[in-house]
């Protein structure tokens, strides 16, 4: 097999002023939101549905998996921020250490998941035009191809990682290696991006390069994985029965894509350095998966709806 392996030194965003920066992670989350409202517009168009409650829709989508992204990542790998830099769990800015612009950094799919639920919950109880169970059996299809864009950022962002490799696959994250301070005290430029693009382009910089371990791109995994849970669901949304079975959908969704974010994890790297989180030869990401399959076997083969709301 002719190997992929290859080095991964990108421009992570677009300089505006000072710190301030439009990070290319950033625009993956305005990509996805902005495919899922087309996708859920469509899906409005399709089943006949009022498109004047698909912006509410948007904004409690939103909202919930934001906010339930950044409280996921802190409840279940961050607690720490609470007591050493509590605004930065809310705003987008690093508080401790100084005052830095950060973008939507730290977030967990799972917490995202679990706001993206409680959301729903709360938008039905304002919103009665269909069941909560039939928000979510549809949202999950614009919520899974979402998932690619982001795992996509994550990529751009040389963050989650995944192991160190000898595989074909490997790839070398240079950022992630090397920090901003430390690559420019090592290659004596001063601007960053530049320090790191030497590292790539100049001979000099060989042993820099060289240090650097092949790792898997985890993120990349994830990413090309969930383009075939989307494809699943919308093939099952579109051109079978199951469709009209209420909660199926949902479940599906659950079970395909924590699934496959368990076995990924086998391949990562802790999400948060100096944890690692095994607990029964399993870590956090995959403690935490292992209940969303089971929720979603429950409603693709046990749950019964009591009524059908029309």
């Amino acid at each position: 097999m002719h190997p992929l392996k290859f080095d991964w030194n990108p421009i992570t965003g677009i300089d505006i002023i000072g710190n301030f920066k439009i990070h290319f992670y950033s625009l993956m989350w305005v990509a996805a939101f902005v495919v899922g409202w087309y996708i859920m517009k469509r899906i409005f168009t399709k089943e006949k549905v009022s498109l004047d409650y698909l912006d509410p829709l948007f904004i409690y989508t939103v909202l919930a998996t934001m906010i339930g992204a950044r409280l996921g990542h802190v409840i279940f790998y961050q607690t720490e921020l609470i007591f050493e830099d509590f605004f930065s769990i809310f705003l987008p800015f690093k508080f401790k250490g100084g005052f830095e612009f950060t973008g939507f950094q730290g977030l967990a799919s799972h917490g995202a998941a679990i706001g993206i639920i409680i959301g729903m919950y709360l938008y039905r109880r304002k919103y009665k035009y269909k069941s909560v169970l039939w928000i979510l059996d549809r949202i999950v299809i614009a919520v899974a191809s979402g998932a690619v864009f982001i795992r996509i950022g994550n990529f751009i962002n040389s963050e989650i990682i995944g192991k160190i490799t000898d595989s074909n696959f490997g790839v070398r994250f240079i950022q992630d290696y090397y920090y901003k301070g430390e690559i420019t005290r090592l290659t004596g430029i001063k601007d960053v991006q530049k320090a790191y693009n030497a590292v790539t382009e100049n001979p000099q910089f060989q042993n820099l390069l060289d240090a650097v371990p092949y790792r898997h791109p985890a993120q990349l995994y994830e990413s090309f994985s969930y383009i075939f849970v989307f494809l699943i669901l919308l093939f099952v949304y579109l051109k079978t029965s199951k469709r009209d079975q209420t909660g199926f959908l949902f479940g599906l969704f659950l079970v395909l894509l924590w699934t496959i974010r368990f076995f990924v994890e086998f391949v990562k790297e802790a999400q948060v350095e100096g944890r690692d989180d095994w607990v029964f030869g399993m870590n956090t990401g995959q403690l935490l998966s292992i209940p969303f399959v089971l929720i979603g076997l429950y409603f693709m083969f046990v749950f019964k709806p009591k009524t059908t709301v029309k």
